[in-house]
C-alpha cells in the first residue's frame, strides 16, 4: 500500500512540557487511522504539526512520499477543534467563502451538502444549526476540494448520541469512497466502530500501534442466558469443555477449553433439556485492550 503519511521521531516541547515525544507513525492509503488517547495525550498537537499549524521541536514528517509543501497540503482536508463559520450566513454562503480561500470552484458545494445530509438546510443560517449539523458542515468544508486525505480532530466531541451516530455513519461513507482518514479521538467506541488502524498515545508517547481487527477477534468464551440461570449454571459445571463459569449481570460467561465451540455448548444444553435464550461468542473490545496497554506500560516503567 502507498504511504500517505510518514512521521519520523517527531517531538514538540512547550517549555518543560513534552507534548509529543519521539513519535513514529505510518499511514497507508485507504486506512481510517485513529489517534487514540485521553485529553492531553498529544493528539491535537500531532495533527497541528503535520498540518504545519504547529512547528515541531524536532523530527520530520512526509506527505505522499515527499516533504510537506503547498501542493501536498492542497490534497488534505482538515478539521481542527471547533468548527468556525459566519453565524448569520447560510451553508451555501459559508462554503462559497471556504471555496474562495481554498482556491477551488463552487461547483461541488451542493454535492458535498448532499453528501453530509444538509442539502435541504442549505439556506438556513449557521446559527440555527444543531451541534451535529455544524460538525457535518465542517466536514462538507473539508471535502469541498475533493481531497484524497481527511483529518478530523475529535469529530464527535460535544455531540448527543444521535449526532455521534450521524457523524460516524458519514465518516464510514467517506471511507468507503476510498479516502484516507486520520481521526483523533478519546472515545474508544468511536475508534472501534470507525477505524481500520489505531495507535494509543499517552503524555505524548506512542504506547501501541496496529490494526483494529487484530484485537477484535472472538475470544474462547460464550455468554449464555436461559429461563433458569441457577439451573443452567449447575448443568454447565459438569460440562467437560468448561474452564471457568461466572455470572455477569443478567448472564453467565463460560470460558471454554481449546477446541470447544459455542456449537458444542449448545448441543450439550439441548441434551440436558435446557433451552438457551442467548448464546453469543464473546469478542474482545478496544476498551479492554486499551486498559491492558496502559497497564502493561505502567508495569514496564
Amino acid at each position: 500500500m502507498t504511504d500517505i503519511l510518514r512521521i519520523d521521531n517527531l517531538n514538540k516541547h512547550f517549555g518543560r512540557i513534552k507534548a509529543v515525544q519521539s513519535l513514529n507513525l505510518e499511514v497507508k492509503a485507504g486506512q481510517v487511522y485513529g489517534l487514540l488517547g485521553p485529553n492531553g495525550s498529544g493528539k491535537t498537537t500531532t495533527l497541528g504539526m503535520i498540518l504545519d499549524v504547529v512547528a515541531p521541536s524536532s523530527g520530520t514528517f512526509e506527505w505522499f512520499g515527499g516533504k510537506a509543501n503547498v501542493d501536498s497540503r492542497k490534497q488534505i482536508g482538515a478539521i481542527l477543534e471547533t468548527p468556525c463559520f459566519y453565524p448569520y450566513l447560510n451553508a451555501i454562503q459559508n462554503l462559497k467563502i471556504i471555496a474562495h480561500i481554498k482556491e477551488c470552484s463552487n461547483h461541488r458545494i451542493e454535492e458535498v451538502l448532499l453528501q453530509v445530509g444538509l442539502l435541504e438546510r442549505k439556506t438556513d443560517q449557521f446559527k440555527a444549526y444543531s451541534l451535529g449539523m455544524k460538525q457535518r458542515l465542517s466536514i462538507a468544508a473539508a471535502l469541498l476540494s475533493n481531497p484524497p486525505v481527511l483529518i478530523l480532530d475529535e469529530p464527535t466531541n460535544g455531540l448527543d448520541p444521535q449526532g455521534i451516530a450521524e457523524v460516524r455513519v458519514l465518516i464510514q461513507d467517506i471511507a468507503d469512497q476510498g479516502k484516507t482518514i486520520i481521526l483523533a479521538s478519546h472515545l474508544l467506541d468511536e475508534v472501534q466502530k470507525v477505524c481500520t488502524h489505531f495507535c494509543v498515545l499517552r503524555k505524548g508517547e506512542k504506547l501501541h500501534e496496529g490494526p483494529v481487527s487484530d484485537i477484535l477477534g472472538e475470544t474462547n468464551a460464550v455468554e449464555l442466558v436461559s429461563d433458569n440461570q441457577n439451573q443452567l449454571e449447575g448443568v454447565l459445571k459438569d460440562f467437560k469443555g468448561a474452564v471457568d463459569i461466572h455470572p455477569e449481570k443478567d448472564q453467565l460467561v463460560l470460558e471454554l477449553a481449546d477446541g470447544i465451540s459455542a456449537a458444542d455448548v449448545n448441543q450439550y444444553c439441548f441434551e440436558k433439556q435446557i433451552v438457551l435464550k442467548k448464546l453469543v461468542t464473546r469478542k474482545n473490545s478496544l476498551e479492554e485492550e486499551f486498559l491492558k496497554i496502559l497497564k502493561e506500560h505502567d508495569q514496564s516503567i
